[in-house]
């Protein structure tokens, strides 16, 4: 008989290896497109509305100063600009250009395409299950 404990640990230890492995599949579809992990997932966190860079750091889990430096090497590449916050003359939002909507999508759909060749061999009622407990898993708010 497993224990509720066993149950637990066989779960988080799952979840944290399909985290690594989302990770390495992220890093690997960035670096053809010529990006960082890291800047990839800044483009496509942007894809759904400009954010502050307080709001970036944050999802990014990064500092504000190596976020900077981060915006201002996607600056240069023409990814990304800075435009005034609407309610705050002293802060900025961070937007992707057309360009960086482009390269954004690009890195999405790869990642999304690996999946999809990932799960391909899963029943429509795992397919289900699994969408529903990742759902609930990230919906909810973190607790640290």
């Amino acid at each position: 008989m497993v224990t509720t404990t066993a149950r637990n640990s066989e779960l988080a230890e799952a979840l944290v290896q399909a985290m690594h492995r989302l990770q390495d599949l992220h890093a690997e579809t960035s670096r053809p497109l010529g990006l960082t992990p890291q800047q990839a997932h800044l483009l496509c966190v942007l894809i759904a509305a400009p954010l502050g860079m307080t709001e970036l750091s944050r999802i990014l889990s990064i500092e504000r100063s190596s976020l900077t430096s981060m915006v201002d090497r996607l600056e240069r590449r023409e990814l990304v600009a800075r435009t005034a916050a609407p309610r705050d003359r002293r802060a900025c939002l961070i937007e992707l250009t057309p360009d960086g909507l482009t390269l954004a999508h690009q890195c999405h759909d790869a990642v999304v395409d690996r999946i999809n060749t990932l799960t391909a061999d899963l029943s429509q009622t795992t397919r289900r299950t699994l969408v529903t407990a990742l759902r609930t898993i990230t919906s909810t708010p973190p607790t640290i």
